[in-house]
């Protein structure tokens, strides 16, 4: 089954944790869980996951600084647990480096989409190469170089280079992006793909605050140019 993977869920809520690690177990996937920050940590040091379903509100460290302690030396695809979708946990959690969330009460179906959309996302294309000023593009290898480094990027900000890549000096409106790269059919929330785009500039741009290669394009979106 395409998407299936071997997922940590972080939650401390046992009767949630329970029931969605029935639940994507039932969809294929292999899971382990931790009631905690600290104990999900130790597990990700001793096991190695393809993705990470974190609980916003854990007890001791929360699901923020899980995150952050996760980001500042692993890739893996983490999707946030949250309480509310309008709450500012999301943009605090995309800030962390979450590639998605869902809103609880979440059912396993549901989820179980949102892990194969992101696994999705790190599957091989067409063989070929793109270069855009210093940045080098390999699609084949899934990796991206910058003065001949390669820079260490997320499934999902790869996905999102990749797509505006596909299309340089073309203008994708936001809901174009969330189709695009998170599988978002409906009017999705527009704070995804200015998360991701903020944390890619962090790695691609020379000047991140000045940005020449990843340009917003006012009231529409962000378009992907080779400086001049």
């Amino acid at each position: 089954m395409t998407g299936v993977a071997f997922l940590l869920l972080i939650e401390d809520d046992d009767a949630v944790r329970t029931a969605l690690e029935m639940g994507l177990t039932r969809q294929g996937h292999r899971v382990v869980t931790a009631a905690s920050g600290e104990d999900g940590l130790k597990l990700l040091r001793e096991q190695r996951p393809d993705l990470i379903v974190l609980d916003v509100m854990l007890p001791g460290i929360d699901g923020f600084e899980v995150c952050r302690r996760i980001r500042r030396g692993d890739q893996l695809p983490i999707i946030l647990l949250t309480a509310r979708s309008d709450d500012i946990d999301v943009v605090v959690g995309l800030e962390s480096g979450a590639d998605d969330y869902v809103v609880k009460p979440v059912q396993g179906r549901v989820l179980d989409a949102r892990i194969r959309a992101v696994m999705r996302r790190g599957e091989r294309e067409a063989n070929d190469a793109a270069t855009f000023g210093n940045l080098t593009i390999d699609r084949a290898a899934m990796t991206v170089t910058k003065d001949g480094a390669e820079l260490q990027l997320t499934p999902t900000e790869l996905r999102l280079l990749l797509e505006l890549s596909r299309r340089p000096g073309q203008a994708l409106s936001r809901q174009q992006l969330l189709r695009l790269v998170w599988e978002h059919d409906y009017l999705g929330d527009s704070r995804l793909v200015d998360a991701c785009v903020q944390r890619l500039r962090a790695k691609v741009e020379d000047v991140p605050s000045s940005p020449t290669l990843i340009r917003t394009v006012r009231g529409v979106g962000y378009r992907l140019d080779a400086p001049q």
